[in-house]
Order: C-alpha cells, then structure tokens, then sequence
C-alpha cells in the first residue's frame, strides 16, 4: 500500500510513520523535495503524478519508485539523469485504458511498441518493475473493473514469464509476486485487488480529504 501524501502537510506524514508505515506517494516535485528533506530517510518515496522532464534530476538521486512514465522520452530522460549518477532508478510504465482523454499515459498500442522494437533494453539505468493504471472515474462497478482487467491483460501480455499469480484459499486473486501492477485507490482498491492489482495508492482513505 503507498499512501498518497500529496497536499497533505508533514504531520500527518509523521503520524503514519509512527504507526510503521513507509510509502509515501507524491505527485508534485515542488512538494516531494521539501518532505523528502524533513522527513526520516528511511521512507520510500514513491512519485506518483505526471512528471516534468526538467524535473526528473531533481528526484533521481533518492526516489524509491516512479509510477508515472507516460512516455518514450520520459523513459530516456530517466535514464540519462541515472546514468549521470550511476544509480538504477525503478519505474512502472504508465497505461491509459480509461474513458476520460485528461488521464495520461501511453496507449496499449504505444506500450506494444516499446517491446516490439526492443526499446526497453536500451535503457540500463532504468528497471522497469511493471504497470501503473487508473480506472474511467464513474460509479459504474462494470465499467471500473473493465479498465482493471484491460491493465491486467497488458501485463499479461507483455511480461508473462514473470507473472506469479497469487491466490487465496477461495480461489481469489491476490495479485502477483514478481511484477508490479499498481492500481486502485481509496474508492476502488477493492476491485482492483481482486483484478490483480498488488500495489494500491491510498489517500483520502487515510489522510482525509486533500487540504
């Protein structure tokens, strides 16, 4: 579970620290590097929204996981401020299955590209650990677990020796062990989970609503 922190001031970072917690998700530059400095060193920062090509020097050095790459030239941005470092940065590729056009992300046909021609493994300074996506915003359940299943299915698709499927005793899917498909936040985690997701983004549900 990452706990989406973003617009939400470092007490309440600390309260959730306290109780043992360490992902932290942000979505802003300008907000990440002030908390990042406060805040213990042992947290995990997980950057979480679109993401600035002048701005990817600034959380390389320390940034846990990316969440949102949206594109080719991102992903080479990335890389070449790794390099600069010498430091491996993990990133997941970030799809767009929903309805809504103002959510970003690369397309299924964009995402096929990058493996057809080979172009992840040019990149050495970055490990790409699975997908990000997010659900149409609607309270049609049908429609939310669609978006889940279409995310499902890409990685599915493009990473299948490194799925382990996960379930419990009934039957239910948990979610995989090697590869990272993160999706679902506080209004639909539970549907998410049960589509595959293994990694969950919680704000609201934690911190109350934004400030």
């Amino acid at each position: 579970m990452i706990c989406v922190s973003k617009f939400h001031p470092i007490e309440a970072i600390i309260e959730a620290y306290q109780i043992g917690e360490r992902d932290f998700g942000e979505s802003r530059v300008q907000e990440l590097l002030p908390k990042h400095e406060a805040l213990p060193k042992d947290i995990r920062w997980h950057f979480i929204g679109h993401l600035q090509t002048n701005k990817v020097k600034l959380i390389v050095p320390f940034v846990h996981l990316i969440h949102s790459v949206d594109s080719l030239r991102l992903l080479e941005t990335i890389n070449h401020e790794a390099e600069k470092i010498q430091r491996k940065v993990r990133v997941l590729l970030e799809v767009h299955v929903a309805k809504e056009e103002t959510k970003s992300g690369l397309s299924p046909e964009e995402l096929e590209s990058l493996f057809i021609q080979g172009q992840l493994s040019t990149f050495s300074y970055v490990e790409v650990c699975g997908i990000m996506g997010m659900a149409t915003n609607t309270d049609d359940e049908q429609e939310i677990r669609r978006c889940f299943q279409a995310i499902k299915k890409l990685a599915d698709t493009h990473f299948p020796n490194t799925l382990q499927s996960i379930r419990d005793n009934d039957g239910i899917h948990k979610g995989y062990a090697s590869f990272v498909i993160s999706m679902g936040m506080s209004d639909d985690h539970q549907i998410a989970i049960e589509e595959g997701s293994n990694m969950v983004r919680i704000g609201s549900s934690i911190f109350g609503e934004r400030i």
